[in-house]
């Protein structure tokens, strides 16, 4: 079964949400079964970091209210982020264009690492204070995670994965994604935004009876005297 996931790396519902999907997904009898893929999606693909603001100061500005009402912002999320165990640190957090950091994630995938690489990149900037917008720091990153830093840099330098996060969000406006974090079960169900992972378990258990992989028969090693519907042998 799979599940697809649109989600940005400086979005903190998105990291919320993946919390509280994995809670579920933990607890779910068939999770062995479920294969998930992450797909970009950039809340400002045109955003460039002004050197030395905060990241309330720049929530002001792109809302249109105060510092101050940011900093709120900031503190409603960051009390929803620790129910989930998550220990968010705005004063902390470097604003960043997340271009490059998608790019690396689809690196990941391509060394079968894809989910430690969004993890470790999301844990950098909410819980440490690390710019995920910069080269250096998503080599290390990416390091840390087992991926080879001299391909890291040559691949975030020619944009190797360029394409990919562009043609991802692009598959994104076809299917209406307008906020994230975004699921997608089996090409057919979606879920929108961070849902209680109660409601995470059920759509898995619907999905999963749904779209269940049939029974293989058992293959025929010996053939011997038997009876059927028409007698025996």
């Amino acid at each position: 079964m799979k599940v697809e996931i649109c989600s940005d790396v400086v979005c903190p519902f998105c990291y919320i949400g993946k919390r509280k999907f994995e809670n579920a997904l933990k607890d779910f009898a068939h999770r062995d079964e479920v294969e998930v893929v992450w797909h970009s999606f950039q809340l400002d693909p045109n955003f460039q970091p002004t050197p030395g603001e905060s990241t309330h100061e720049a929530l002001a500005k792109k809302k249109g209210v105060s510092t101050d009402e940011a900093r709120n912002m900031g503190a409603y999320v960051t009390k929803a982020a620790a129910e989930v165990g998550l220990h968010y640190d705005f004063d902390r957090t470097i604003p960043a264009n997340t271009f490059l950091a998608h790019q690396l994630i689809h690196l990941g995938a391509h060394h079968g690492r894809q989910d430690a690489t969004k993890e470790r990149l999301m844990a950098a900037y909410y819980l440490e204070g690390q710019n995920v917008g910069d080269l250096e720091t998503l080599v290390k990153l990416g390091a840390e995670v087992g991926l080879d830093a001299t391909e890291i840099r040559e691949a975030l330098k020619a944009g190797m994965y360029a394409n990919a996060v562009r043609l991802d969000e692009y598959q994104a406006q076809q299917i209406n994604v307008r906020g994230v974090p975004f699921f997608v079960f089996e090409d057919k169900y979606a879920v929108s935004g961070a849902q209680p992972s109660e409601l995470f378990a059920e759509v898995l258990e619907k999905v999963y009876d749904e779209f269940k992989p049939a029974k293989p028969a058992p293959v025929l090693v010996a053939d011997g005297p038997a009876c059927g519907p028409e007698g025996c042998d």
